[in-house]
């Protein structure tokens, strides 16, 4: 008996679009995730990107529960001595709603090549249109 294992160019991708009104941030991100990585397809190969595309509408609709807006931060750091930077979640939300969803997505894929590749396919945007009408993507409902 053998295993099978997908090749890159026999895989066919999808697009999906999913609305992120009134969702909660993890449990969207998750689903998501699983996605762009290909784990809902029978032929998921873990070192193959096997995964769809995925356009994320309505990000600044997005939910946080509990007190997550104003005791949760988004930490980097610039490198120099004393740069830490933390940016509460509610000023991200308001200024840059994208990047909540899309550091969110990003924490759960692979650290790897594999990982910056399947990141490439997730497209956020913060109000109801995008861009992609020409892929005829359908509608996800998570």
């Amino acid at each position: 008996m053998k295993s099978y294992i997908a090749k890159p160019n026999e895989v066919e991708k999808k697009w999906y679009v999913v609305d992120a009104d009134g969702k909660t941030l993890g449990r969207l991100s998750t689903q998501i995730a699983t996605i762009l990585r290909g784990k809902h397809k029978p032929e998921f190969t873990p070192h193959v990107d096997t995964g769809d595309f995925v356009v994320v509408v309505n990000a600044e609709k997005v939910v946080l529960t509990g007190k997550k807006l104003d005791q949760s931060f988004h930490t980097h750091y610039t490198g120099y001595p004393g740069g830490l930077r933390q940016i509460p979640l509610r000023r991200i939300l308001a200024e840059k709603p994208e990047q909540l969803i899309y550091n969110s997505v990003r924490g759960m894929l692979p650290k790897n090549k594999l990982g910056r590749k399947v990141l490439k396919k997730l497209k956020v945007y913060a109000g109801p249109d995008h861009k992609h009408e020409a892929q005829q993507p359908e509608v996800l409902d998570i």
